[in-house]
Parts: structure tokens; C-alpha cells; sequence
């Protein structure tokens, strides 16, 4: 499987805050966001791993040119206006034939549940993308995803509303008849990720959620702590 992340993003919340590194390099338990992502992806099956970064991240380049990772890593740096965007760049190194698995950085999730999500899209191929999801909310504009009794995805809302459930945990796993319509959306006017997902509901794909226990985004200096209690917790109970 292919992977992609986006780590374009400027943290900017994070350096209000007194974070002194780019949040691609911010350690959760030690170990920087890009490292963690980057060896679940190999953990999981990686064939290439394509990554974009913003222009003003000289450490986060420095970082990446001295990886040794055992599978081809592409990078792209260019500053994007928003995560779309920055899917739109990544495109190039997703087509072609197969599945792929895209992720924001700072999503922090537990190791065997992302395993079991990567599995579940692999082995069912009545997905054309399977969306992480999670009913952990603790986000200051999360997107609610709509679902049936399938989990099929039928919609998404910037709102809350009754009878709401899950939010968007920034991971998604889709196939190339998913990836054919990023262009489309684009001429479309679509501008963020919100929006792409619901394009490929409204064109009729067989979008369904996957349910995690929990996903923490890493946005403020405080969600560092949560994700390292998160996973300490994680660790002592496996």
C-alpha cells in the first residue's frame, strides 16, 4: 500500500503556545509525529511513502534528508493554502494502480487499531474509501461525519446536530476511483478536505466510517500530554 502525509501545515497555534519546533518534529512519547507515522506505515505494509512540507520548515527538510527508510520516500515542499491543496500536490505519487492510505500529521491513534484499519481496507473491497472516524471529540472545529446503520457515510456536518456521533479523525483510506475525482472536485471548487469528502459522497462512491477508540490531534501544547497519558494507557493495558 501507498501512504501519504501531509505536514504542510504551520502549527502556529502550537508556537503561541511555546512550542519551539515545527509541529511535524513536536515528540509525543519521545518520538517526533513524522518518525511515529513513519514507522507505522512500514509496520503496515508500505510500498513508497509521498510527503509534503511547507517551505518554511528547513529543520523538517533537514530531518527527512537524513532518513534511511527501507521503501522510496518522495517530498514534496511547497506552502499550500490548505490540506486539499496539499493532497492535490501529492496526487502524482498516488496514481497508478492499487490502494492508498492518507493522513495528517498530528493525528495520534493507537498502533493496533490503525493496523486493523489498513487490514479492513486491504481485505473489503466494497470501499472505494474507508474514513477514520472517532466519538472522542475534543477539537475546536471538528467535522461530523454521517452515518447509516452500515456505517456508510451518507454525509458531514461543521455543526453539531442530534444524534451525532463520530468526527473525522484525519485519516483516510481510499482507491484510485476516489483519487480520479480530485481534479474534478477542484474544477468543482472545492477547497478544503471537508468538502472533498463530501464530493465523493454526492458522486455516489462507497464511502464508509471506520470507527477508532480514539484519535487525539496534536493542535495545542496540552494535547501533547493527552496523547502521551493516551498511549501510556494504551501500553499498560496491552
Amino acid at each position: 500500500m501507498k501512504y501519504a502525509l501531509i505536514a504542510a501545515g504551520q502549527g502556529s497555534r502550537l508556537v503561541s503556545e511555546g512550542i519551539k519546533v515545527p509541529k511535524p518534529l513536536v515528540q509525543v512519547g519521545g518520538k517526533p509525529l513524522l518518525a511515529r507515522l513513519f514507522q507505522l506505515f512500514i509496520d503496515n505494509d508500505a510500498e513508497s511513502i509521498c510527503i509534503i512540507i511547507n517551505e518554511e520548515m528547513p529543520e523538517v527538510r533537514s530531518f527527512l534528508e537524513k532518513l534511511h527508510l527501507p521503501v522510496p520516500l518522495q517530498v514534496v515542499v511547497k506552502s499550500t493554502p490548505d490540506s486539499f491543496h496539499s493532497f492535490c500536490e501529492l496526487m502524482p505519487y498516488l496514481q497508478g494502480q492499487g490502494k492508498f492510505c492518507l493522513t495528517t500529521v498530528d493525528p495520534i491513534f493507537r498502533d493496533a487499531e490503525f493496523a486493523e484499519y489498513i487490514r479492513a481496507f486491504n481485505t473489503d473491497s466494497r470501499h472505494d474509501a474507508l474514513m477514520a472516524v472517532t466519538d472522542y471529540i475534543d477539537d475546536e472545529r471538528p467535522l461530523y461525519v454521517k452515518t447509516d446503520a452500515d456505517l456508510r457515510v451518507t454525509g458531514y456536518a461543521n455543526e453539531s446536530y442530534p444524534g451525532a456521533r463520530y468526527i473525522s479523525g484525519g485519516v483516510y483510506c481510499m482507491n484510485q476511483c476516489a483519487l480520479s475525482l480530485l481534479p474534478k472536485a477542484r474544477e468543482a471548487g472545492v477547497s478544503r478536505m471537508r468538502g472533498f469528502q463530501q464530493y465523493l459522497v454526492e458522486s455516489g462512491l462507497k464511502v464508509h466510517a471506520y470507527p477508532f477508540t480514539k484519535i487525539i490531534d496534536i493542535d495545542h501544547a496540552g494535547d501533547v500530554i493527552k496523547a502521551e497519558h493516551f498511549l501510556e494507557e494504551y501500553i499498560d493495558n496491552k
